[in-house]
Parts: structure tokens; C-alpha cells; sequence
């Protein structure tokens, strides 16, 4: 189990660790490198929903995780005037999107188990 966690963990910081990356420097990548590492994100958000959130930490997670949705998407379209913080907090939306979509389900199979 802690080997689950861990794991769950490092995609969780490379996750983070990359929606730097691409959003601070999207101007010197290719649109297909760009596209996969959207795509890696997408992937590291599944593995973070799937692998790192127990039922004891979702309602926790569920309710930081859309605050932070809500707040990068409200950030995403104040911020267009600084394309860098735009493209930085419309990564975080990719990653963390996936993850609340598996943990919400999750969730909701767990109440409807019990």
C-alpha cells in the first residue's frame, strides 16, 4: 500500500513539476511536444486520482482540488494578458481535472456501496 502511495506521490509532483514547465516556456515548444505533455499530464492526473486519494482523503481532496479548478480557470481567463501564467494554470487544469473526475467516482461508488 505505501508503495501505491508513493508512486501516486511522484506523479503528483511531476504533474505539478511540468505544468511549470509548459506553461513558463510553451513559446519554445513544438505544438506536438506540447501536445504530449498535455498528454503525460492528462496521464499523471489519472494515476494521481487512481493511486495516491484513499476514501479517507477524498472528500478532503475533492473539495482543495475544485477550489483550485475554480480558481485556475477564473486565473486562466483574468490572467491572458500574461500568457505564461494563463498557460501555467491551464496545465494545472489538466492535470488535476482527471484526478477529480476518478476520485468524484470513486466517491460516488463508495456512498452508493454503503
Amino acid at each position: 500500500m505505501a508503495k501505491k502511495n508513493l508512486v501516486g506521490a511522484w506523479a503528483f509532483l511531476i504533474g505539478i513539476v511540468l505544468a511549470l514547465v509548459i506553461g513558463l516556456f510553451s513559446n519554445y515548444f513544438v505544438t506536438m511536444t506540447q501536445e504530449i505533455i498535455l498528454g503525460t499530464l492528462l496521464f499523471l492526473g489519472l494515476a494521481v486520482g487512481l493511486l495516491n486519494i484513499t476514501n479517507k482523503e477524498s472528500s478532503k481532496f475533492l473539495l482543495v482540488s475544485i477550489a483550485l479548478v475554480i480558481a485556475s480557470y477564473i486565473g486562466y481567463s483574468v490572467m491572458a494578458i500574461i500568457p505564461q501564467i494563463s498557460n501555467v494554470l491551464n496545465a494545472l487544469l489538466v492535470l488535476l481535472i482527471p484526478a477529480i473526475i476518478i476520485v468524484a467516482l470513486k466517491t460516488l461508488f463508495e456512498i452508493a456501496k454503503n
